[in-house]
């Protein structure tokens, strides 16, 4: 078993959001994503796998498929379909983990 402490491992950079790769392997890939406030991620999706974020810190607002905005925060858990589109926006300092099955190019 592995384990580690996930505030712990959390970096922001100041000029764009930073996802920090945690682990991967042939079945998918733990990302700890760090924004800081008005940093944002564009629209964007993964063709090959569902999306799952779970949100440790902080407030952002999070669109799916529809474009419709909404605000979570830390305990929530937000699940993308494959390839659906979403975008990000920090509200004040968030960190989420997101998970992906799958590797690249596995």
């Amino acid at each position: 078993m592995e384990s580690m402490n996930l505030i712990d491992e959390t970096e922001f950079h100041s000029k764009s959001p930073y996802a920090k790769p945690l682990h991967a392997d042939k079945n998918g890939r733990a990302l700890l994503f760090a924004l800081h406030p008005d940093q944002s991620i564009r629209e964007h999706n993964a063709p090959s796998s569902p999306f799952y974020i779970v949100i440790l810190k902080g407030q952002g607002v999070f669109a799916g498929r529809d474009g419709n905005e909404q605000t979570f925060g830390p305990g929530t858990l937000l699940i993308f379909d494959s390839g659906e589109n979403h975008s990000i926006r920090a509200l004040e300092e968030l960190v989420f983990i997101g998970f992906l099955h799958g590797a690249p190019g596995g």
